[in-house]
């Protein structure tokens, strides 16, 4: 313990936290802002603060928890407004998807927004820099989303999913990190895990240096045609006399078959070996190809050697679409240190790791299942009573 103490107060001196909340009493309430947007598939649901029905630790497990089938959750909280330009962005959270199983479908994604939100409106039509989570619908769609939003205020979804494995969706809580580098390079984990990382320019289409002429169009005679038919190859002359089917070599007429009844045999047909289909000249170079035409490329105005990089991050959020409720957000952390992160992570996520299963669930269960015995015991002594009814009718 004296060990974490003394690199938490390491890390105080060189790191920043812009947000941190646990939701662990009361308070939370004067921190976040539920939303009363109204989407086009219907109103806002509830939040709950609620550690879930079944828990590992009741005050490590308090989280904002959807509450409604079929209904919009958004709430906002105001944080340190502050730049990610020249340091790193780490963005933390956990999800518990209690209520989770095959068919189960809820985001699970967090939102860093800029400064101007209504957070009495903040839905759907409001703008944000950063969404990151998971994304869930059945076994169909299972995904960490990470999208950017670029400088010219369109959303950029990263060109291959984030996917997620099979044991990695279930109702459990679950840790999710983002970080961000002044380099343009990120990483993503799950658990701690390493799940992706590389360049911003690689994954994302960002607005490059240059773009193509609108202007500029391909002349009529360029030819990009790869190859052609060779002229000097000629169809041999008695191609076309080998047939496509041939009488069976194998089969033999059947004992039982009478000439003058059935008529002459004949063998079935079978596909010819030696047919070679339909006849086409072999194909060769193009010495006319120019190659795939271009467009000229012009400088393009909305090109930015950073991307990803935003001035005014001031809020943040959960906007969601919930199909089916139950979801429990915890252990939110932006600040710039990852390993300041993980230190926050080994407090809250690290109290109840591993341990819901056995001490949550399983005793939950154990609690509310009900006694099958008991139940055979009552089912017979109904039927007792049932007899001993029909017996005192019969003698009266």
């Amino acid at each position: 313990m004296r060990v974490l103490l003394l690199l938490v107060a390491v890390l105080s001196v060189w790191c920043e936290v812009f947000f941190q909340e646990t939701f662990d009493d009361a308070s939370w309430q004067t921190r976040w802002v539920p939303s009363q947007w109204k989407g086009g598939l219907g109103p806002q649901g509830k939040w709950k603060h609620s550690a879930g029905k079944w828990f590992a630790d009741a005050k490590a497990s308090l989280g904002l928890q959807t509450s409604q089938d079929m209904h919009y959750h958004s709430i906002s909280a105001k944080m340190t407004e502050f730049s990610n330009k020249a340091r790193d962005l780490v963005v933390q959270f956990t999800v518990k998807h209690e209520e989770h199983s095959y068919g189960f479908c809820g985001g699970g994604y967090i939102k860093l927004l800029p400064k101007g939100l209504d957070q009495t409106r903040f839905g759907g039509e409001s703008q944000y820099s950063i969404m990151f989570g998971p994304d869930l619908c059945s076994y169909d769609v299972s995904r960490i989303h990470l999208i950017f939003t670029d400088q010219t205020g369109k959303n950029l979804l990263k060109k291959d999913e984030i996917k997620l494995e099979y044991d990695e969706k279930n109702e459990f809580t679950h840790l999710y990190t983002l970080v961000l580098h002044p380099d343009h390079t990120f990483e993503v984990y799950f658990d701690q895990k390493e799940k992706a990382k590389g360049s911003l320019f690689d994954q994302w289409d960002f607005p490059g240096p240059s773009k193509d002429d609108p202007t500029d169009s391909k002349p009529s005679n360029w030819v990009d045609t790869k190859e052609i038919a060779d002229p000097n190859d000629k169809k041999p002359s008695d191609y076309d006399s080998i047939p496509s089917q041939i009488p069976d070599p194998d089969a033999d007429k059947p004992e039982e078959w009478d000439d003058e009844l059935d008529g002459e045999w004949e063998a079935p047909m079978v596909p010819n070996p030696e047919f070679k289909g339909e006849w086409t000249p072999k194909m060769i170079p193009n010495p006319a190809y120019k190659g795939e035409w271009k467009a000229k490329q012009i400088p393009n105005p909305d090109y930015s050697p950073t991307v990803a990089v935003y001035d005014d991050l001031s809020y943040v959020g959960f906007e969601l679409w919930t199909v089916n409720n139950g979801s429990i957000f915890d252990n939110i952390y932006v600040g710039d240190s990852y390993s300041d992160s993980q230190v926050f992570a080994a407090k809250t996520w690290g109290a109840i790791k591993g341990k819901e299963k056995q001490k949550g669930k399983e005793d939950w269960e154990k609690l509310n299942k009900p006694d099958v015995h008991q139940e055979g015991v009552d089912e017979d002594e109904d039927e007792d009573e049932d007899e001993e009814e029909v017996k005192t009718n019969d003698e009266l």
